[in-house]
C-alpha cells in the first residue's frame, strides 16, 4: 500500500497515537528544541519509529510549503472503511453522514473532517469529480480526523444518495432559499447532511435528490457561513437531537 505524507503536530501525533505501526519515518526540524517537539520525538522513539532531524529548508522542499510546523511523517494508509456498503453494515444505531458536493478548498475539507470527527459522524462522502481530495494540506487542517473518519469517494453522487434513500437514510440538504429552517429538521433518525460549496452550493441533481432542504438562520449582516462552520452548526444540532431522544 502506497505511503502518504502527513505533516503538522496534530496530524502526526494523532497517527502515532492511533496507529503508530503504520508510521514508517518522521522528519523533524533539527533546530526546534521545545517541549512539543521533545514529546513527539519521545513518543515516536517509544513506538520504534525512526526520527530524522533535518534542516527546515529540506522540510519546505518536501511539503512544498512552510506550514509543516517542523514535522513530517510518511505512513501507510489506514484501513478505514472505504466502501459505503461495508461502512453502513457496520454502524450500530442510526447513521449520521456528511455529504460534501463541490468542496475544492483543502482547508475547508480538513475543517469539515475535524467537525465530523468531533460530532461523531460515521463518514464523509464526496464525489470523485469537483472535489479537492484528501491531500496532505487537508489532513493537516483535520488535526488527526483524517485518520479516524472514513472518507468515501464515489463516482456518481446522485446515485449514491439514492442508494442511501433505499436504506431509509433521510437526505437533508442546506440552501439559503429553503423554506424550512435548521431547527425544524428531524435529525434524530438515520440522516445525511448534504452541503454544497460556498459559491455555487449544491449541484442541481444533488439538490433535487435531497428529501428536504433547510436553511441556517442568520441574524447578522453576512448572508452565509463558511461550509465547515455551517456543517458544524447542523451536525451538532443533529447530535443534540439524538442525545435528547436517547435521554
Amino acid at each position: 500500500m502506497k505511503n502518504k505524507m502527513i505533516f503538522g503536530f496534530h496530524a502526526v501525533t494523532s497517527r502515532l497515537r492511533h496507529e503508530a505501526s503504520s508510521v514508517e519515518e518522521i522528519f523533524v526540524d533539527a533546530t526546534r528544541n521545545d517541549r512539543r517537539m521533545h514529546d513527539l520525538i519521545a513518543g515516536a522513539k517509544a513506538a520504534g519509529v525512526r526520527v530524522m532531524p533535518v534542516d527546515s529548508a529540506r522540510l519546505d522542499k518536501i511539503v512544498g510549503t512552510r506550514r509543516h510546523q517542523g514535522v513530517i511523517a510518511f505512513a501507510s494508509q489506514l484501513a478505514l472503511a472505504r466502501n459505503l456498503d461495508e461502512l453502513l453494515d457496520a454502524i450500530e444505531g442510526p447513521p449520521l453522514l456528511l455529504i460534501l458536493d463541490g468542496i475544492t478548498d483543502p482547508h475547508n475539507l480538513g475543517a469539515c473532517l475535524r467537525v465530523a470527527d468531533g460530532v461523531g459522524a460515521h463518514a464523509v462522502i464526496v464525489p470523485k469529480d469537483r472535489a479537492v481530495g484528501l491531500n496532505a494540506t487537508a489532513a493537516k487542517v483535520a488535526s488527526g480526523a483524517a485518520e479516524t473518519v472514513p472518507y468515501i469517494t464515489v463516482t456518481n453522487l446522485a446515485r449514491t444518495m439514492r442508494e442511501l434513500k433505499e436504506r431509509d437514510i433521510l437526505l437533508i440538504g442546506t440552501s439559503d432559499d429553503a423554506d424550512k429552517g435548521l431547527y425544524e429538521a428531524d435529525f434524530s433518525g438515520p440522516a445525511a447532511l448534504v452541503m454544497g460549496s460556498e459559491g455555487e452550493g449544491m449541484r442541481r441533481l444533488t439538490r433535487e435528490t435531497c428529501d428536504v432542504l433547510i436553511s441556517i438562520p442568520m441574524f447578522g449582516s453576512v448572508e452565509s457561513l463558511n461550509v465547515s462552520v455551517a456543517s458544524g452548526v447542523c451536525l451538532y444540532e443533529a447530535r443534540r437531537q439524538r442525545i435528547a431522544k436517547e435521554g
